[in-house]
């Protein structure tokens, strides 16, 4: 019994420490009001990010009748919900998109030396991360709790290619083979589809040519056979 009650105080232990090691961020306070009958009612809600920049991360959503309050529950609730991001050096492994109500998150992994390119909550995410070159767009709703939201969404997709020659059970060499033929065909359908609307808009032009090239012999035409009212006419006396 003891012993129990030693690994359940050096568990705690442990939490506290990786506790102390997260950063917190606040994203976005909202202040809402309720109409009662001594008057009106504030309250506050809170959108917390928490990570240690080392590929663990989590959001928080707290609400409470202080700032304070709302902040220390959205940070419980952030801890609470961590996860794991896969990292691909100082960027992610893949490209990626993925959408929580009306918010539209893309995630592109960059080259060393690019940054974060982000703002908003998706910046407070990805940096506490620990995601250092990345190229992000949001669209759609910019709601701060769908956006941050979708970017946890997009994080928790990612997947590495250890775990994806795992999953579909076959070796690099194979999935690379099928990617590089997957381009290939990709490629050959684009060609076809600008030859083809090449020769649609030649097509065209020559129809256009056609319509517009003025007619012989008519009323305006340069030919004969113009409207003979309105000639003179000639004149048989010497």
């Amino acid at each position: 019994m003891d012993r129990n009650r030693g690994d359940g105080r050096s568990q705690r232990r442990r939490d506290d420490d990786n506790a102390s090691e997260l950063e917190e961020r606040l994203v976005k306070i909202n202040r809402v009001s309720k109409v009662v009958r001594g008057g009106r009612r504030f309250s506050f809600g809170s959108i917390v990010v928490v990570g240690d920049s080392n590929g663990r991360v989590g959001i928080g959503h707290g609400k409470a009748g202080e700032v304070t309050e709302s902040i220390r529950k959205g940070v419980d609730q952030a801890k609470k919900g961590l996860i794991n991001v896969p990292l691909d050096g100082s960027t992610i492994p893949h490209e990626v998109e993925c959408s929580y109500g009306a918010a539209r998150v893309i995630l592109k992994p960059a080259s060393a030396g690019t940054g974060v390119i982000a703002g908003g909550g998706v910046r407070a995410v990805v940096e506490l991360a620990g995601i250092r070159d990345i190229l992000t767009k949001s669209v759609g709703n910019n709601n701060p709790v769908n956006v941050v939201k979708a970017t946890m969404k997009a994080l928790q997709s990612l997947q590495t290619e250890q775990q994806v020659i795992r999953r579909r059970k076959k070796n690099v060499a194979q999935l690379r083979k099928a990617y590089d033929h997957g381009e290939a065909a990709a490629a050959q359908q684009a060609a076809r589809i600008r030859v083809q609307e090449a020769a649609k808009a030649a097509q065209n032009e020559r129809a256009n040519q056609r319509t517009s090239k003025p007619r012989r012999g008519g009323p305006g035409g340069g030919g004969s056979g113009g409207n003979r009212r309105n000639q003179p006419q000639r004149s048989n006396t010497p």
